[in-house]
């Protein structure tokens, strides 16, 4: 362990800091660590009162729901215990040198686990990515009959994915005459795109309108450039390529510029649990603001280097050169208050986790603003989750001014993403967007920890409805709509972005794009998927809608109150059948998350429910999953040996379905941390502070790591 002042830093991190992060920026250890003792100093008391507070809060809730049957009081009680506060008189977000990402322009944002190398790169990368690629390889064009995928290409399927682009171009990029399927040739003369059809005629874009470029030459350029709603679409032209060669025009590939903005994930879809994890977490973000980070893998029997792509030259139809973004503009997610770490210990005590986020990852962002490559506005953008109101949200910002003091930056170069996930953030959104007015950049509806925060205030009150009534509840409807409302009301529109959820359905992408343009028309400007070719899929959607004129006709109004503090509480009886049917549900989707997070350290996954269907399971997922059957054993919908029960049977079929896995050790072994773990968030949920999983997960992989 390395000492400086009051500080003791791990050595792996110590060595970080002296040998990979500092050198370029001309800091000092002495300097950069002694910067740090003093924040601590100054925050580390105020973040403990802040967590004390939620506590004495949760408590007194806790007791009004056990002492008081009308419910109908509880907005008098919220108001006079200080947790629920009057609006503020209007106001306007002030935040400034916002790149155009997340202020002007709609479109998908990717969240990636941070300690995957090869992941993250995906995601930057996404910038761009293949329309083909997309619907040929999900469930958008039909796998049955003369469909069905091959291993080797199948022509007819291509034939079905061209049939599905050509009538996204003619929708949105609409010929004087004729139809996409019928061009022949594309070619720019005097600024103009042109389109050649049968029988020598040729055709030309409505107006012009959406023509933005082009590489190559004119004659023959060798991509063609397209915008709609600030979005880009880049046709790839070569007549002599295996899928060139299937149409007319020779597009062997259309790219949609898809993951405008990427959140690299410390949080939720990560398990970094001492200096050696966080450690990692800090070296692949530091890759990415020197923009040099790289990985190595193989695939399909090839060794492949994956690094940052590069931006995409083109000439303008004025003739000028210029380029494009290659990739996704960057943000990061650090821990919330809650979290603790001893990679670095002040006084001899761990160090609340978030400080160190913060810290370190300005002192990476740094290297970006050298060069711009990421934030071309030289922004440093920090998610910060599970803030539980105003004074919180307060302390962050506080927080971010002293580290910006500390690097000499300009006031307000970090710039912060509210994530409105816990219940005391959404019943004073307006207050939390106002304490941060001149730094805030994005809020964002993450309604599964919202859920589970949902669940945990209102513990003592009654069992609550199943996980399908749980999507239904109203509560859930007004936070969603209450989002856009008041971020449209503080100046968000065309100026920073309103963010909606996940979808977690990872192989239903046809459902996904039925159903997840509704994010889209409710105003939002952004909305989170689970991969690149999920981000394509849902770019379409911002094609579909003018989300700009959603937000300048959006009314506003609406009193969203009332629903926001109905608890989701069972009105009537479930059967038994209903009961067992949802505790072996929840009781799988718990071990099939928590094995690996526990056994692999794998913080993000891909588990299969019942039906062996895949789901997307990170923290917020499990949150709710545990806190439902806590609150259900608490009121007796369940009870202990039933649940015992449920463990034993879900194991063995987690097991079978983890067989394939080399790495993979079975929850039904002696002493599985994994299995404790996952009943000890159930046995011990009702008492965990706001339901967080963290603290059970951590204690658990430690112990997993150690042996």
């Amino acid at each position: 362990m390395h000492t400086v002042g009051k500080l003791t830093i791990d050595p792996l991190l110590y060595a970080f800091a002296e040998h990979e992060l500092l050198p370029k920026l001309g800091i000092t250890s002495a300097c950069f660590w002694g910067n740090f003792e003093v924040l601590l100093h100054r925050f580390t008391d105020a973040n403990a009162l802040a967590l004390k507070e939620r506590d004495t809060l949760q408590t007194q809730i806790d007791q009004w729901h056990l002492s008081n049957p009308n419910p109908k009081t509880q907005k008098a009680f919220l108001q006079d215990l200080g947790y629920l506060l009057p609006p503020p008189a209007p106001f306007s977000i002030q935040t400034q040198h916002l790149d155009p990402e997340v202020s002007v322009l709609y479109g998908p944002q990717l969240v990636v686990p941070g300690d995957n190398a090869r992941y993250i790169l995906n995601a930057a990368n996404a910038r761009w990515s293949s329309l083909l690629d997309a619907l040929y390889g999900t469930d958008m064009v039909s796998s049955t009959g003369d469909l069905a995928p091959q291993k080797t290409y199948n022509p007819l399927r291509g034939e079905a994915v061209f049939e599905e682009v050509f009538g996204f171009l003619d929708t949105h990029f609409p010929l004087e005459k004729g139809t996409f399927s019928q061009v022949s040739g594309i070619f720019i003369r005097e600024g103009t795109l042109h389109l050649a059809l049968a029988e020598g005629k040729h055709t030309c874009l409505q107006n012009n309108a959406g023509f933005a470029g082009y590489q190559g030459s004119q004659e023959t350029p060798s991509a063609v450039y397209l915008c709609h709603h600030g979005l880009h679409v880049m046709l790839r032209l070569d007549p002599t390529h295996p899928i060139g060669k299937t149409n007319a025009a020779g597009i062997c590939d259309v790219l949609l510029e898809a993951a405008l903005s990427a959140i690299v994930d410390f949080e939720d879809s990560v398990a970094a649990v001492d200096a050696q994890d966080k450690t990692h977490l800090y070296r692949n973000y530091l890759g990415l603001m020197r923009g040099d980070l790289s990985a190595s893998f193989e695939a399909k029997g090839k060794h492949i280097t994956r690094t940052l792509a590069p931006d995409f030259p083109l000439t303008t139809p004025e003739g000028t050169s210029t380029f494009l973004k290659g990739r996704a503009l960057l943000l990061v997610r650090n821990v919330g208050l809650h979290m603790e770490t001893d990679a670095v210990l002040f006084e001899g005590k761990p160090i609340f986790e978030g400080m160190l986020d913060g810290y370190l990852c300005v002192a990476c962002a740094l290297h970006d603003r050298t060069q711009n490559r990421n934030s071309t506005q030289g922004s440093i953008y920090i998610v910060k989750p599970k803030c539980h109101g105003p004074k919180e949200i307060a302390l962050v910002c506080d927080f971010f001014e002293a580290v910006e003091k500390a690097f000499n930056l300009p006031l307000h170069t970090v710039k912060l993403g509210i994530m409105d996930e816990e219940r005391r953030t959404s019943v004073n959104l307006a207050h939390c967007i106002n304490a941060a007015k001149e730094r805030v950049f994005f809020i964002n509806t993450g309604f599964l920890d919202r859920t589970g925060d949902e669940i945990h205030t209102c513990m003592k009150r009654g069992p609550v409805l199943s996980k399908e009534g749980l999507k239904k509840a109203s509560w859930l409807g007004a936070y969603e709509a209450q989002n856009v409302a008041i971020g449209l009301a503080s100046g968000f529109g065309g100026r920073a972005q309103i963010g909606k959820g996940m979808w977690t359905l990872t192989e239903k992408m046809r459902r996904m794009v039925e159903e997840k343009i509704a994010h889209v028309q409710s105003g939002a400007s952004t909305a989170w998927v689970p991969s690149p070719v999920a981000a394509c899929l849902h770019a379409l959607h911002y094609h579909a809608v003018d989300v700009s004129h959603v937000q300048k006709t959006h009314k506003h109004g609406g009193d969203f109150l009332e629903a926001l503090l109905t608890p989701p509480l069972l009105e009537s009886p479930l059967s038994e059948e209903v009961k067992q049917h949802e505790l072996e549900n929840a009781v799988q989707s718990i071990l099939g998350y928590v094995v690996r997070w526990v056994d692999q350290g794998i913080g993000c996954s891909k588990v299969l429910d019942r039906n062996n269907e895949a789901l997307m399971e990170d923290r917020a997922t499990l949150r709710i999953s545990s806190q439902l059957l806590a609150n259900w054993l608490h009121h007796g919908l369940i009870s202990k040996p039933q649940t015992e029960e449920a463990f034993e049977k879900m194991a063995v079929v987690v097991d079978a379905q983890n067989a394939d896995d080399p790495k993979y050790r079975s929850l039904l072994r002696s002493n599985a941390f994994a299995m404790h773990a996952a009943k000890a968030l159930v046995y011990e949920g009702a008492t965990q502070p706001n339901g967080y999983t963290e603290f059970i997960l951590h204690a658990w992989r430690k112990r997993a790591k150690g042996a």
